[in-house]
């Protein structure tokens, strides 16, 4: 899966990301927020290296379940998922080197 530059209107359940079988990169943040928009060139290359990452941008806010299941606090976050399993988080990324949580933690992609 490429790159997803859009947050769906509809974020996952918990139960439907802990339920996926591969490699999943959560992306917690805002269209609006200037760190997440800093951050989509790194993060953008990051899923580009990795062709069978799936990449799903979750709209986070007040109240939104699925951050709070993960204990959001500052946008962007990123989450690394296999399996429902966090293998890596990074907060608050500006180059491609504060990705690097991620690339070693990457299992089969």
């Amino acid at each position: 899966m490429a790159y997803t530059n859009h947050y769906p209107e509809i974020e996952p359940s918990r139960a439907e990301v802990d339920a996926r079988g591969e490699v999943l990169l959560l992306e917690f943040g805002a269209p609006w927020c200037p760190h997440c928009q800093g951050a989509q060139p790194a993060i953008e290359a990051f899923v580009a290296e990795h062709p069978k990452l799936q990449h799903i941008k979750v709209e986070d806010g007040r109240g939104k379940p699925l951050g709070r299941s993960f204990k959001v606090k500052l946008w962007p976050t990123l989450v690394l998922l296999y399996r429902g399993e966090e293998l890596a988080r990074v907060v608050r990324p500006v180059a491609v080197e504060d990705l690097e949580p991620l690339r070693g933690a990457m299992v089969g992609g």
